[in-house]
């Protein structure tokens, strides 16, 4: 594996032609919108990219995708993954593939590429792709704008997590310089909630687990609720983010149960504590503030896993 900087990366994608990009299982803001920014830019460029279609996708996000996907890898492709900190994030048809390059902001050691462009300073993978396009020069239209809009203000909670940084809000000028359209994204992607959101948030704060006089918080998802209260995934985004933001909690650990029998683990914090360096200890990993795991446990099981990895308070 051959670490890249930001202008060899560049250099990389100009040497090659034809490029499938690959997002991370239950695909997000961040993970979508670089696929569909580099998918476009590299079109600008003249080369032939394609994003390989994610059985994950949501309804939510779908748009930024529109005429960039195809079904599988084919022969002559350079595989590209974006937002993607271990093989174990990828969709189940998505490994096996040989990747050539993977653009990262998570810290870790699990390589899985041929090459990576991997910078943890960086709020959201949506910088390091605008960093990447810019060197290649590579100019913003509006779909670009929106998309790259997309995954930088959801991987920042719209810039209010502690990685936002002056190099976020430069990227996100320049998005604002090409399209009219980021007032309407912001409406969509944080003020709006569906009724059987706001259900499952009322169900969490009924049922959450509160330790060491109330800095930390489990929340436990059977799947049972969420298919009594009838949430789809667009619901349930990042809702691990939730029951962090109950008064004079530090640390909360959401869990959810898959129909595979695996259990997702999701941990968010205030910046004096680590959430990587607890999923770490399940095989995951992420950022200080936002990390994330799956267990193949019941539930219960998995919750006294989660406990007993908890720092004391």
């Amino acid at each position: 594996m051959a670490k890249l900087t930001v202008s060899e990366t560049a250099a990389y994608l100009r040497q090659r032609d034809c490029f499938a990009i690959v997002t991370h299982r239950r695909p997000d803001g961040d993970t979508l919108g670089c696929a569909a920014v580099l998918c476009r830019g590299l079109r600008q460029l003249g080369k032939t990219a394609h994003v390989l279609e994610n059985p994950e996708i949501t309804q939510k996000y779908a748009h930024l995708l529109e005429g960039l996907t195809k079904t599988s890898v084919q022969e002559g492709d350079t595989v590209v993954c974006v937002d993607v900190a271990a093989d174990t994030m990828l969709p189940e048809c998505f490994k096996g593939l040989s990747f050539g390059l993977r653009i990262d902001h998570h810290r870790g050691d699990r390589s899985f590429s041929e090459h990576e462009l991997v910078i943890p300073t960086a709020a959201a993978c949506g910088q390091i792709v605008y960093d990447v396009l810019t060197q290649m020069g590579v100019s913003l239209d509006v779909p670009m704008a929106n998309a790259l809009y997309t995954a930088i203000s959801t991987d920042t909670g719209c810039f209010r997590y502690p990685n936002t940084k002056a190099d976020t809000f430069r990227v996100a000028a320049a998005c604002a310089e090409v399209s009219q359209d980021l007032a309407m994204l912001n409406q969509v992607l944080f003020e709006t909630n569906s009724l059987a959101r706001l259900k499952m948030q009322g169900w969490m704060v009924e049922n959450a687990r509160f330790l060491c006089d109330g800095q930390i918080c489990i929340c436990p998802i059977p799947l049972e609720i969420e298919k009594e209260i009838g949430v789809k995934e667009d619901d349930m985004e990042n809702i691990s983010g939730f029951p962090r933001s109950i008064e004079g909690v530090k640390i909360a650990a959401t869990l959810r149960q898959e129909g595979s029998g695996k259990v997702k683990l999701s941990v968010r914090c205030l910046p004096e504590y680590d959430a990587s360096a607890i999923c770490q200890k399940f095989g995951g990993g992420g950022h200080r503030g936002a990390a994330g795991a799956s267990m193949m446990l019941p539930m219960e099981e998995a919750v006294e896993a989660v406990i007993a990895a908890m720092p004391q308070l």
